[in-house]
């Protein structure tokens, strides 16, 4: 497997030391150039949202890098969406596995859920390896959207 490869599978947002470098491989190989210095974190769907289902959800993140849970970076984690539910309490702890807490340790920055018909909320933690929430925390605004059949 070639190097744009690998790239692509780990993520278009990977942080790595040498960020000149970096930007200049993202603009050559990858075709974009990412932001620096930037903690915005957001779901890329519309605040009031009517959807037909399924619904297609696409992860943003900005000034952090996104990889696998066992890929150790500085400032890299990846992405959890909370699905009608409020923040866990303790944001210290590793976070639970549930249909309400949803882990793309795999460093996916989309999804594709099949919602029941109505309102839900959505809302990302992003976690370091471990699955525990950066300090301080970064996570999306809540958003809600209607799913219809």
């Amino acid at each position: 497997m070639n190097a744009p490869t690998i790239a692509k599978k780990i993520s278009p947002m990977l942080a790595v030391a040498n960020m000149e470098e970096t930007i200049v491989f993202y603009k050559s190989v990858l075709g974009f150039t990412p932001t620096r210095n930037s903690q915005e974190y957001s779901i890329l769907e519309r605040d009031g949202q009517t959807i037909h289902g399924p619904v297609t959800i696409k992860f943003g993140l900005k000034g952090m890098g996104v990889a696998p849970a066992s890929i150790k970076f500085d400032n890299t984690g990846h992405h959890h969406l909370l699905i009608d539910t409020e923040l866990p309490a303790d944001l210290s702890q590793p976070l639970p596995m549930s249909d309400s807490i949803r882990h793309f340790g795999k460093g996916q920055t989309e999804t594709t859920l099949e919602l029941p018909p109505g309102k839900h909320t959505l809302q990302l933690l992003f976690a370091d390896l471990t699955h525990t929430p950066f300090t301080p925390n970064v996570a999306s605004k809540k958003i809600t959207i209607t799913v219809t059949k």
